[in-house]
């Protein structure tokens, strides 16, 4: 059975395996590092961490912090990995999470963004600065293409082909993917390239698409402040963030017609059951279709 102090040379194993050889993103890593962080400390001098009764007082733990059962799920998702992980390589005789259940989830459905409303957050920069000019673009192209924001702000210049109106994106895994652009959002990017972007770099030279008026990326956290900021602007107070653009994407391609397993892709849910989520958009516009539709409705 590992002790504690073991357990911090077999949780640097595991992560440099996820970094090396599954090539997780910088993301995924922080939060595995942080989930086995935590377990670590709840295990302290003394603890059993192979034992599952050990394993299930601290799931029951982070209830009784005020975890969501999703938050909790995540934790054993990240403890599963690690003990298979130490299964392969001999560091332990059993797998202690094999027979622990996962805590009920329920399904909330995404919040997503009226028309209208995305019509106001993207009219909300000042066109006449180069920043603004810049969040503008950016703001097009995240509802224009529902990207993740960390894969927003690691957009390099030739991933964006504007001839043929596509989106070379690298997401989870490093895995990469082709999403087309409207006309909008090229249009915006294009503008950006051409008359912010060499304001903001002056003589200073980026691969990066979008960057500061330092020279440097644009980072997850300035943007996620950035839409923040955009969002009172626009009257959008409550709950503004880059997840909650991306949904409406996906919401809205539905609404108009897109069947699933196209959103899917554009979004790079490896798991149709991810996009599922959105169902209740295609439920919605099923009900309209027999109100309209069926004689009897």
């Amino acid at each position: 059975m590992p002790s504690v102090g073991s357990l911090i040379g077999d949780v640097q194993q595991f992560l440099d395996f996820c970094r090396v050889e599954k090539g997780l993103a910088a993301n995924s890593l922080e939060a595995y590092g942080r989930d086995l962080a935590c377990f670590q400390q709840f295990s302290g001098e003394g603890g059993a961490p192979e034992d599952a009764g050990h394993i299930r007082r601290y799931m029951d733990s982070l209830y009784k912090s005020g975890l969501s059962s999703r938050s909790v799920a995540r934790h054993l998702t990240t403890l599963r990995n690690f003990y298979r992980f130490l299964l392969q390589e001999g560091h332990v005789s059993e797998d202690p999470t094999a027979l622990l259940v996962s805590p009920k989830q329920w399904n909330n459905l995404p919040k997503y963004l009226t028309l209208n409303d995305i019509n106001k957050l993207v009219a909300a920069p000042d066109a006449a600065k180069a920043t603004g000019l810049r969040d503008r673009a950016m703001l097009e192209l995240l509802y224009a293409t529902g990207l993740r924001v960390s894969e927003l702000v690691r957009l390099e210049v030739y991933d964006f082909s504007p001839d043929i109106g596509v989106l070379k994106v690298t997401g989870k895994g490093n895995k990469q993917r082709v999403v087309p652009i409207g006309k909008s959002a090229v249009e915006a990017v294009e503008q950006y390239r051409a008359s912010a972007r060499p304001r903001l770099l002056g003589k200073r030279a980026s691969r990066f698409l979008f960057v500061t008026a330092r020279g440097g990326p644009m980072t997850r956290q300035a943007f996620w402040k950035l839409l923040n900021g955009y969002g009172k602007q626009a009257g959008i107070f409550h709950g503004l963030t880059p997840h909650v653009v991306r949904h409406t994407f996906a919401t809205h391609l539905l609404e108009g017609g897109a069947d699933l397993r196209s959103v899917q892709t554009m979004l790079g849910h490896a798991d149709i059951s991810t996009t599922q989520i959105y169902t209740h958009v295609m439920q919605s516009r099923l009900r309209k279709t027999i109100e309209q539709h069926h004689p009897r409705a």
